[in-house]
C-alpha cells in the first residue's frame, strides 16, 4: 500500500523541550570516540570563540531518537509498515554549533515522498531552534519504504 501524499506538509512538533547539558555532550564525545577538547573543556571552546562547550556535530541525532514516537513514522494514516523501512540517507545543515545551556525545541516535517523504481523515497525535515527562536539546525532523513510504490 502507497504511502499517504496528503502528509507532505504536515508539521510535528515535539511534546516538550530539550536542555543540553555538559554531562550530555560529555557523554555523547566519549561514546563516539571524539577527543575534540571544545566537547569536554570550556576554557578549550572558549578559546575557539564560544561561550560553553559545544556538542559533536551529529550530536542531535540524539534529538530524532527521543522525539521518533512523536514524528510522522507512528501516525497510521501514513500508512508505513516500519518492518519495509531501511534507513536511505541523513543530513545536517548546522547554524550554529549546540551548546551547553541550550534549551532546544523541534518541529519534524514531511518535506517529501515519491517514488523510487517499486519503493517510496520519505523525506523528513526536523527543524531545531533554541526556545528563543534561534535556529540550530535543520536535520533532513530519508526513509525507503521497500516494494510500496503503486503498481
Amino acid at each position: 500500500m502507497p504511502l499517504n501524499r496528503d502528509f507532505v506538509g504536515r508539521e510535528y512538533p515535539a511534546p516538550d523541550t530539550y536542555e543540553v547539558s555538559r554531562e550530555l555532550i560529555r557523554r555523547f564525545a566519549q561514546a563516539i570516540g571524539d577527543n575534540n577538547p571544545a566537547y569536554v573543556d570550556i576554557e578549550a571552546a572558549k578559546a575557539l570563540g564560544h561561550p560553553d562547550v559545544i556538542a559533536p556535530p551529529t550530536f542531535l541525532t540524539v534529538l530524532t531518537f527521543r522525539y521518533a514516537m512523536s514524528g510522522p513514522v507512528i501516525d497510521p494514516d501514513l500508512g508505513l509498515n516500519y518492518a519495509l523501512v531501511v534507513h536511505g540517507e541523513q543530513k545536517f545543515v548546522h547554524h550554529r554549533p549546540v551548546r551547553a545551556g541550550d534549551v532546544l525545541r523541534i518541529v519534524s516535517s514531511v518535506v517529501d515522498i515519491r517514488d523510487a523504481g517499486r519503493n517510496e523515497l520519505m523525506t523528513t525535515k526536523t527543524a531545531v531552534v533554541t526556545t528563543e527562536g534561534e535556529p540550530i539546525a535543520d536535520l533532513y532523513g530519508t526513509l525507503v519504504s521497500r516494494g510500496t510504490a503503486a503498481a
